[in-house]
């Protein structure tokens, strides 16, 4: 019983002492707080102590694996008592550091274990592709664990979480630790058995869901103390023999860009069935009414924000137009949101990008990664016009038994770290949403990748025809290349073009991804061209292949620019990794997506001036264009993420399940 309580508590206390975030002068004095934080020199800081880790290498090195096993258990009873110091955090460091190429044939580096500092001390790691992020999580993993509160590191999908997980079970189980994963797909003794674990590798989809499942286990408890009192006064534990989790202490997140970021605009949600006929036949018709509009008389579409927009004359028709219906068509609200959104789903939702069809349902594609969502649909009505417009079964809404946004979920933790490539572009969000200073470790060697300015051109036609022009060429040389795209439907439109000119090539995107890591594994071949949409390669290693560093090594083309920069650097991150060779490309046109949305008017003006010619125009000026279109969208994006965490407390003030402690 004492044991429950325990877990009760640390499963339930965080989420009551859960701050939103702060407004009008403390938010002032957090920003300046988090300016003054990126003043600290953290990253001298942990290299200096990474050195002093390394001078306890020999000392470690000349013990016999039976000793360090028992140096191991001493440390694991100091942290377990929580009498540790400095110096016993250096020790534990140089003994997993020891441990490592004793069991995996792999040592960290200086500069990987400077990276393990910054993790333990509750900061982002930004190291570079190929730099051994995996291996640097596990000193600061092998310490939370010893501790004895569970630690998650959190991966982007499952496949990682179990390949993590099993790659580096044996530093674990050398270190007298226990070790599992949870993915989907898992019945609720396997997943408590895997929260049970000393560390523990899951995804932010299955934690997130599991902590949500375990708060409606919870019913109507109102906090820890209520739950606890329950357990007490009842004889038993209110649900909480039910739970799966057992806590959110710690968590290290893997590709934090990704997960604490580009996904913290998605909420989590779990639902039920909520059989409406009418309604799902409302959806259809509203697709027939929005058919019948007119942009520009009856509507305007904003591009940058998504949105459409009624005239006065817009919203007569539809009332003209939905009054034979009836029903839901008499409220004038309601008639309005039914419209925009098949308007929205026709004019801004296209098929192979932000979505593709498989076995009769819509998947959505994620537009940061290119992968598809399988279990994830649109709120508030898009999912089904969506479904009509694509003339399938139109499925009705789910009731909504909980939710929360992955931003507000790892707020939760009491101790929090991530590490990926791409940090620096989000440093301000990641400190003023999780209070997390961005420390950029330095590569071990130095990285040679060469960086060539944008090539820009008036139209998509005359890009799309350089770029096959440049790959063709590439190829003659003998260089492997890989070419990011920003969507299903360009991966498949570059792939017919150059299919067209006899180049044979390799595709990745969200259709086909069975494959993925085999095919990024071998991207560094000679003369291999590979066709991939923005997941290419995370968390797979692309090595060169015989003679390939002597021909320059790898060449990333990306074919757009990104809304954040972070995941244009992403991928070109893929090539010059580890001291080899490599360089990397943009080509853009004016009619791209991000300068249409969100340069409207300048983008507007050039290709006025530009016309439909085929011949580059890379300028100083046609450049900037789209450097202040990705500052914007990144702005834009960073608005909307706020917006989802302050409706997410609204909820849960309001209308949550486990309401203030009274």
């Amino acid at each position: 019983m004492t044991a429950i309580r325990s877990t009760l508590w640390r499963a339930l206390a965080h989420g009551a002492n859960h701050q939103p975030l702060p407004k009008g002068l403390d938010a002032a004095w957090d920003w300046m707080a988090g300016g003054v934080s990126r003043m600290v020199p953290r990253g001298r800081m942990f290299l200096r102590q990474a050195v002093l880790v390394d001078a306890l290498a020999k000392q470690y090195a000349e013990l016999t694996d039976r000793k360090l096993r028992e140096k191991a258990q001493e440390l694991h009873t100091v942290f377990r008592r929580g009498k540790d110091t400095r110096e016993h955090l250096l020790h534990a460091f140089a003994l997993v550091r020891e441990v490592a190429p004793r069991v995996l044939g792999e040592k960290p580096f200086v500069v990987q274990v400077a990276g393990a500092l910054t993790i333990h001390n509750g900061c982002t790691a930004e190291m570079a592709t190929g730099e051994g992020k995996t291996l640097s999580a596990t000193m600061p993993a092998a310490v939370a664990g010893w501790r004895g509160r569970g630690c998650h590191i959190v991966t982007f999908n499952d496949y990682l979480a179990q390949r993590d997980a099993e790659w580096m079970t044996p530093i674990y189980k050398f270190c007298g630790l226990t070790v599992s994963h949870v993915a989907a797909g898992m019945p609720p003794p396997a997943r408590r058995a895997g929260y049970a674990a000393d560390i523990t590798y899951v995804s932010n989809k299955e934690a997130t869901a599991d902590y949500l499942r375990d708060q409606l286990q919870l019913g109507r408890q109102r906090g820890a103390s209520s739950t606890i009192l329950s357990s007490i006064v009842a004889g038993s534990v209110g649900g909480a023999d039910r739970l799966v989790m057992r806590g959110v202490e710690f968590a290290i997140v893997d590709e934090a860009d990704s997960n604490l970021i580009d996904e913290g605009v998605t909420p989590l949600i779990i639902s039920g069935d909520g059989p409406n006929p009418e309604q799902v036949e409302a959806f259809q018709q509203a697709v027939d009414i929005a058919a019948q509009l007119r942009r520009g008389e009856h509507y305007r579409l904003d591009h940058r924000y998504r949105e459409v927009n009624f005239s006065s004359a817009g919203r007569d028709r539809i009332a003209e137009l939905g009054e034979p219906y009836g029903g839901l068509w008499h409220g004038a609200r309601r008639r309005e949101e039914l419209v925009n959104q098949a308007l929205v789903a026709r004019e801004l939702y296209q098929f192979e990008k932000q979505y593709v069809v498989q076995e009769g349902k819509v998947v959505i594609v994620d537009e940061f990664t290119g992968r598809l969502m399988p279990d994830r649909t649109w709120r508030d009505g898009l999912h089904q016009a969506v479904e009509a417009k694509e003339k399938l079964t139109v499925n009705p809404p789910k009731d909504t038994h909980a939710r929360i946004s992955f931003q507000r979920f790892f707020r939760l933790y009491r101790k929090l770290a991530g590490m990926t490539g791409t940090a620096t572009e989000a440093r301000t969000e990641l400190w003023q949403i999780y209070h997390m200073p961005v420390v950029v470790i330095p590569t071990n060697r130095p990285c040679i990748r060469r960086r060539m300015p944008d090539r820009v051109f008036a139209t998509e036609q005359a890009k799309w025809q350089a770029v096959v022009a440049e790959i063709a060429s590439l190829h003659e040389t003998g260089r492997p290349v890989l070419v990011g795209t920003r969507s299903v439907r360009a991966s498949e439109h570059l792939s017919g073009l150059l299919g067209e000119h006899g180049l044979a090539h390799q595709v990745l995107n969200a259709v086909r991804h069975k494959e993925e890591a085999q095919i990024v594994a071998h991207a560094g071949q000679p003369r291999q061209i590979t066709v991939a949409t923005n997941m290419a390669g995370r968390g797979t290693d692309i090595r060169l292949g015989k003679g390939v560093p002597e021909k320059g090594g790898l060449h990333v083309l990306a074919t757009e620019r990104h809304e954040a920069g972070r995941i244009d650097r992403q991928l070109f991150g893929r090539c010059a990794r580890q001291g080899d060779p490599g360089s990397a490309q943009a080509f853009v046109s004016l009619e791209d997506e991000l300068v249409r949305r969100h340069s409207p008017h300048l983008s507007a003006q050039l290709r006025r001036i530009h016309g439909r010619t085929e011949r580059e125009i890379s300028s100083a000026l046609t450049r900037r264009l789209f450097d202040t279109a990705q500052k914007r969208a990144q702005r834009l994006a960073l608005r909307q993420r706020k917006g989802v965490l302050k409706t997410d407390n609204w909820l849960d003030e309001f209308l949550g399940f486990a309401g203030k402690e009274g």
